[in-house]
């Protein structure tokens, strides 16, 4: 006997977690504890909201707005405990052919619309689809992710200076940085190397210290004493603010958000993934677990209030989300707090931010996109089957060479494609086949079949069908149908191991009850659950010629007598 859960209500669907949280009990430990986390990834975020900004194509200060506003919103109104949003890699590509295509407004109402979208897939509660996304497709897109951002990088990281601007495509990217290549300045690529070198000496020897902000800190402040000649923010953006903008709506026109409807599609399918894919690892870190559609509802005001303030786009970011459940947090506390943390940082030490080299950022991001890559996942799904490979290396090749939506979108299909394949080659048609014990009639014999051939009845033809019974199988069990015994007496068919029945299978087992009766035979189901039943019935599959029976003992009973009561359940 199987029971149902009962639905979760409203008010467990949206409910933020911080309410959940501060219902439980929340006192001075939890505070302190959320506030050193917070504390914590708050020296993680400053150096990486602004450099994935500068990467991004826009000034580093939109890094941070986004970081502040977005992120404390996200903490306030999120699904997650621990989720930290703010911006991300993963959106740099998209956010700079953006930008250079359409300026910093069109950026904005991208994101301002984005915003809306995400919080319309929240209260439509489609969030829980995200996780229908294969694996191979997540990694294949985050390895991309990963190559691109490098490639975005490598500029800055040598030095190099160019004659004209830097393509955005992979091939003509690389083109021109090779060509480039002579200009190479060995005060920036030593700054960027040692940038790398301190975070990897610190992730090796002190995990637990912030090696971003040394890098960052140890790079400044050598380059400002030892006068180097290399790019700093100071000389390229002019420092950043102290203070946040005052909000304002983006440009609402009609035909300008008809322009930028697809390219705020884009950000809405990258950024539910990766909210989404980030809560999941904070599941996973804590034991805990997230409301997807609140989550969603979350990013999409987090959006929205960050392209007020003029910041970029927001998401869950893992590796701050991660180091927020291991530096002890205990609640969406910790979030808020840390977009608070970011803001003294902006307020105080805002002049320091000029002295950062260009150079030292691109090492960070460098250090981000070789942990992106998820290398050990990549050869772990080229081993373990074609498919899979496939689905990968065709995720990959699209995210790198022509679009990431296009690469997330061509990628969900064929792997959806080769599931149905594998679903289809599940399903099983038996004939002849013998009872199991709980079917068994007193005096049957173990092992006995009843095709016939084997001491049963020759007027009944006994088949099993297992497996999901849909449009993708229905060809192949058609055929096995068809080559069943002709000429019996009545057809006895199994379908206690069909766990679904779709109405493509429902009408392919239509048709075979079609026959059945032109040659006079009637047809016994047994063990067919009520949705397979139901779905039969509704297509036709009813007495006088097709009965229903619990199990195989009382449908072949029934056959052998060859008779039927006067009234049937049929429900």
């Amino acid at each position: 006997m199987s029971s149902r859960a009962a639905k979760p209500s409203f008010a467990e669907l949206y409910t933020p977690k911080l309410v959940t949280v501060l219902r439980e009990g929340y006192g001075l430990a939890s505070f302190k504890a959320d506030a050193l986390a917070g504390l914590t990834v708050a020296i993680v975020a400053l150096p990486l909201s602004m450099a994935i900004a500068i990467a991004s194509g826009v000034g580093p200060e939109r890094g941070l707005y986004t970081a502040i506003v977005g992120g404390f919103i996200v903490s306030l109104l999120g699904g997650s405990r621990f989720q930290i949003g703010g911006p991300a890699g993963a959106f740099i590509v998209l956010v700079a052919a953006t930008t250079v295509r359409y300026g910093l407004d069109g950026l904005l109402l991208a994101t301002f619309l984005s915003g809306l979208m995400l919080m319309a897939v929240g209260w439509l509660r489609l969030g829980t689809f995200v996780k229908y996304i294969p694996y191979p497709v997540t990694v294949g897109f985050t390895a991309g992710i990963a190559v691109i951002i490098l490639a975005s990088q490598l500029r800055d990281l040598l030095g190099l200076s160019l004659t004209g601007s830097e393509p955005s495509e992979l091939l003509p990217k690389l083109g021109a940085l090779a060509s480039a290549l002579p200009t190479i300045s060995l005060a920036a690529l030593s700054q960027a190397g040692l940038a790398i070198l301190i975070i990897l000496a610190c992730r090796k020897w002190r995990p637990q210290w912030p090696a971003y902000l040394i890098a960052v800190a140890v790079t400044a402040t050598l380059a400002w004493a030892a006068h180097l000649p290399v790019e700093t923010i100071g000389s390229k953006f002019g420092g950043i603010p102290r203070s946040l903008p005052a909000p304002h709506l983006p440009d609402l026109s009609p035909a300008r958000v008809l322009e930028m409807l697809p390219t705020a599609v884009s950000f809405t399918l990258l950024g539910a993934i990766e909210s989404l894919l980030s809560a999941v690892v904070a599941d996973s870190m804590s034991g805990r677990r997230h409301r997807s559609n609140c989550e969603l509802v979350a990013q999409g005001a987090a959006n929205c209030a960050s392209a007020l303030f003029g910041g970029i786009c927001v998401t869950g970011t893992i590796a701050r989300t991660a180091t927020n459940v291991r530096a002890g947090a205990r609640g969406p506390v910790s979030g808020m707090l840390h977009a608070v943390f970011l803001l003294a940082f902006m307020l105080i030490a805002a002049p320091l931010a000029s002295y950062i080299p260009l150079a030292a950022l691109a090492g960070v991001l460098a250090t981000v996109a070789w942990n992106m890559a998820e290398r050990e996942q990549v050869v772990t799904l080229v081993r373990a089957s074609r498919a899979d490979a496939l689905v990968l290396l065709v995720t990959f090749g699209l995210v790198i060479f022509r679009d990431l939506s296009l690469g997330i979108l061509v990628g969900f299909s064929l792997g959806a494609l080769i599931f149905l394949q594998r679903m289809a080659q599940s399903v099983e048609v038996e004939t002849g086949v013998p009872l199991v014990e709980s079917d068994r009639a007193d005096g049957d014999r173990p092992g006995e079949a009843y095709d016939g051939s084997r001491g049963g009845d020759p007027d009944i033809a006994l088949c099993r069908i297992s497996g999901a019974f849909f449009f993708g199988a229905a060809s192949a069990v058609s055929a096995m149908l068809d080559r069943l015994d002709e000429n019996p007496r009545a057809y006895v068919i199994n379908m206690a191991d069909v766990p679904m029945l779709d109405s493509t299978g429902a009408a392919t087992m239509e048709a075979f009850a079609r026959k059945a009766t032109q040659r006079g035979a009637d047809i016994y189901i047994a063990g067919a659950r009520a949705e397979v039943r139901r779905a039969l019935l509704n297509h036709g599959l009813r007495p006088p010629h097709v009965h229903y029976r619990a199990n195989m003992r009382e449908a072949i009973g029934a056959a052998r007598e060859g008779r039927e009561p006067a009234s049937e359940t049929l429900h």
